[in-house]
């Protein structure tokens, strides 16, 4: 995204905006809270408090810039909106995300909403459970989200 995707998106570019924007683009994470948002941004030297992060990605949600998560209680998690649907597993020991599309699974939610008369809009599907090396040996299994694609089940 750049200067005019803040504008298409009716924001006018501003200093915060900028920088926020460009940790979300370029975070080896997708998923990013609110407090690792600032922590990277001091962690560069960049003076934006708190309650401006929280305000900017408000913005960025209206406008259709980033998707929020809530995975794990009251801790939102943001993610650039790239507009390809796909649903989530979470780690609940480790904590990670791992992104995955399962063409069966969509399928099968588009079936039960024509069943019911329901014009489906949208929706999400997040999954909880425990990685398989936080299972047997205690340390995280999945790779790091950076590292990999979305995963496409077949």
């Amino acid at each position: 995204m750049s200067d005019s995707s803040l504008a298409s998106a009716g924001l006018r570019t501003t200093l915060p905006r900028r920088l926020i924007l460009n940790i979300l683009e370029n975070s080896p994470e997708r998923h990013l809270g609110a407090e690792d948002i600032y922590r990277a941004l001091h962690e560069a030297g960049e003076e934006v408090g708190i309650a401006t992060v929280y305000r900017v990605l408000t913005q960025f949600e209206q406008s259709g810039i980033v998707l929020r998560h809530r995975f794990d209680g009251d801790k939102a998690f943001y993610e650039l909106n790239d507009e390809d649907h796909h649903d989530h597993m979470v780690c609940i020991e480790c904590g990670r995300v791992y992104e995955f599309i399962d063409e069966a699974i969509e399928q099968r939610q588009r079936e039960v909403a024509d069943a019911a008369g329901f014009v489906l809009q949208d929706h999400s599907l997040h999954l909880y459970g425990v990685c398989e090396g936080m299972k047997t040996t205690g340390k995280c299994s999945m790779p790091k989200e950076g590292a990999a694609e979305i995963y496409q089940v077949e």
